[in-house]
């Protein structure tokens, strides 16, 4: 399917490390419970689940937030548990609970009955709503597709659903490294598939999340989180129809190992809040662009609070290109949708004027 230039394209070239007019912006769950015209979405829709397996309302949540906010970027609305929901397990939603699975794995047996499953059949709702959004957007500004890493769904696979412990799945990675990395290469496979299933649908960046490989020791972070990232990368097929597709991966509390995660050939490294931008930028020089880093509870702030906190993330990330604004995680349910569109606007601006200032062509 033949899509209509890129109107906006400071996202992709942020992320290539090219000069852009003003420092580009999107935030995670930007469509989410915080905006009401998507509860209602949700609702209408019967559920979670029925509202990211159903294309034209995943379009609608997914675009929802582009109607109210000069946003840089879309990124699909989708869980990152399709997988291990494609492959049997059972995934359901409990009301304040979060995800479940009927049939954790808690066994190599359980493990050996896993098998890649095909992007085109159990996940070609995901595919359908990228190419929907696609045409939807007309090239207004580019749609970023995701997955969860392998180590982020192994947790949840493992243990059944959210944990404060881990010790199921931790109990196995030590215990039954075997089954631990048997698992984590299924999930690799699978995850690469996936992503090239959405870039041929329309995607045009990716983010890998890491939700949980903060959790790990450096060792353990390696071995059973990053290098299966590594993994994946090196299967994308990030050239596509005459494009650069660009990758981001991101590990929730994995400040200590940027420079690890930039060694893998990414193409950007997203930051949480609990390291300074202007620290990271020293430490991974030139090699990738970064995105991020503001706390998503400084939007519970007043405006004036909210710029200047802008303000100071886009000055210590400094002149020259590369850098992607976002929160350090998800934005919160209870957030006010005005103060998100204070933090757009004041990117723009505070983009904006450095990009004047010498040193910034990159």
């Amino acid at each position: 399917m033949a899509f209509p230039e890129l109107k906006n394209d400071r996202l992709i070239k942020a992320l290539l490390r090219q000069p852009t007019d003003t420092t580009p912006v999107w935030i995670m769950r930007q469509a989410g419970r915080y905006l009401p015209e998507y509860r209602e979405t949700r609702k209408a829709a019967g559920g979670f689940l029925d509202l990211c397996k159903n294309r034209e309302l995943a379009c609608e949540v997914t675009l929802q937030p582009l109607r109210r906010f000069n946003l840089d970027a879309a990124i699909l609305f989708s869980d990152i548990l399709t997988i291990p929901d494609a492959m049997g397990l059972g995934l359901y939603f409990s009301e304040g609970e979060g995800p479940k699975f009927e049939r954790p794995l808690r066994s190599k047996a359980d493990i050996d009955h896993l098998a890649v499953p095909d992007p085109t059949e159990k996940l070609r709702y995901v595919s359908d709503a990228i190419s929907l959004v696609r045409k939807e957007l007309d090239g207004a500004v580019p749609l970023i597709g995701f997955s969860g890493s392998p180590w982020t769904l192994s947790t949840y696979m493992v243990e059944g659903g959210s944990s404060k412990d881990y010790r199921h799945v931790k109990g196995m990675m030590y215990e039954n490294p075997a089954s631990m990395h048997r698992l984590l290469d299924i999930l690799a496979q699978s995850v690469a598939a996936y992503l090239n299933a959405q870039i041929e649908a329309g995607a045009q960046a990716l983010m890998i999340f890491d939700t949980w490989g903060g959790i790990l020791t450096p060792e353990t972070y390696r071995s059973f989180s990053l290098d299966y990232m590594q993994q994946i990368l090196s299967l994308l097929h990030r050239q596509y129809d005459g494009q650069t597709i660009p990758v981001t991966l991101f590990t929730k509390a994995g400040s200590q190992w940027i420079e690890m995660i930039a060694d893998t050939g990414c193409d950007a490294v997203g930051l949480d809040w609990t390291i300074d931008i202007d620290e990271a930028r020293r430490r991974v020089g030139d090699k990738v662009a970064l995105q991020g880093n503001l706390d998503p509870c400084t939007l519970y702030a007043s405006p004036e609070v909210i710029r200047n906190a802008v303000k100071d993330i886009i000055t210590k990330y400094g002149p020259g290109a590369g850098h992607v604004f976002n929160l350090g995680h998800g934005i919160h349910p209870a957030v006010n949708p005005d103060h998100l569109a204070v933090l757009i606007d004041a990117v723009h601006e505070f983009g904006h004027a450095i990009r004047q200032q010498p040193g910034s062509s990159g």
